[in-house]
């Protein structure tokens, strides 16, 4: 998709450049300070419960953190909307709203794993503006914003150049409900773990499309996410020069919870490997099942 879509919702908003880098700078400044309530709970926390599913967990971090943001961003623009994943919606649901993942990466994050962080959008009617993304146990933090760039720390980022699948590392994860819906992406991973150069699975969406921006990995896609786990890194990655779509090249919806994220050479490759795969039934295999020599 030839369309950035920050860009094109940008323009429909009708932000000046000046607002821009004011909410850009509120948004680093909240991820930031969500990173010292994070270390501070880290390898330390008090409760973990689950929600959904037994792997989907939140803990008094999440929580604590959630709060703080929102505080934080009710306070520097109280005309916003807000959607954060533990509270939910509040105030407008269209115009510009604050999407919030108080803790990408909660799994990890309980078992002290470092791949976890804190990720902040500003959206407009469901298309991302601006994104920051923090990964405090590594101090960094990556943000973009249209006008401005991508960046990690203040350091300017860009996605990676390599041209072929087979020379690529792609990320992927695997939805809280994988164990019962044949729409997962079992299959997808084992193919294209035989037609690259790898197949990461780390457990935090957020980073992973940070690590697309930034040239580690080449490639990303994954289903079964919600708008706060991608909506950070779409600008991110879009303003490092990659580009994103759904599973078919069409245009992008936030809602759908599927994404393709590559740099501009693998895209179409990826996507063509992707049609041509069937899922695999979870329950068709019981964990017992061995492969006979």
């Amino acid at each position: 998709m030839s369309q950035k879509i920050c860009v094109e919702a940008t323009k429909e908003s009708g932000l000046k450049t000046e607002d821009i880098k004011n909410y850009s700078q509120v948004a680093r400044d909240a991820v930031n300070s969500a990173s010292k309530i994070l270390m501070k709970h880290y390898c330390n926390i008090n409760t973990i419960k689950s929600k959904s599913t037994e792997g989907d967990l939140v803990t008094n971090a999440d929580l604590e953190t959630e709060e703080f943001v929102i505080s934080f961003l009710k306070d520097k623009t109280p005309s916003f909307g807000i959607y954060a994943e533990e509270s939910g919606a509040t105030g407008p649901e269209d115009g510009f709203v604050w999407c919030i993942d108080p803790l990408d990466g909660t799994t990890n994050y309980t078992h002290g794993f470092p791949f976890f962080g804190c990720s902040i959008a500003l959206i407009w009617n469901n298309k991302p503006i601006l994104g920051s993304i923090s990964l405090p146990y590594f101090d960094q933090t990556f943000w973009a914003a249209p006008g401005i760039g991508s960046y990690c720390n203040e350091n300017e980022i860009h996605v990676s150049s390599t041209r072929k699948l087979k020379e690529s590392l792609l990320a992927s994860g695997f939805a809280y409900d994988r164990h019962n819906v044949v729409d997962n992406n079992y299959a997808e991973y084992c193919s294209l773990t035989h037609k690259t150069r790898g197949v990461r699975r780390a457990g935090a969406a957020a980073i992973d499309l940070a690590f697309v921006a930034n040239g580690i990995f080449d490639g990303y896609w994954e289903r079964g996410l919600s708008a706060w786990d991608i909506a950070a890194g779409i600008p991110i990655v879009e303003l490092a020069g990659g580009v994103i779509s759904d599973y078919k090249n069409e245009e992008f919806n936030l809602k759908t919870g599927r994404i393709v994220a590559t740099n501009p050479f693998i895209q179409y490759e990826l996507i063509s490997e992707l049609r041509k795969i069937k899922p695999l039934d979870p329950k068709s295999y019981d964990g017992t099942t061995a492969i006979s020599s």
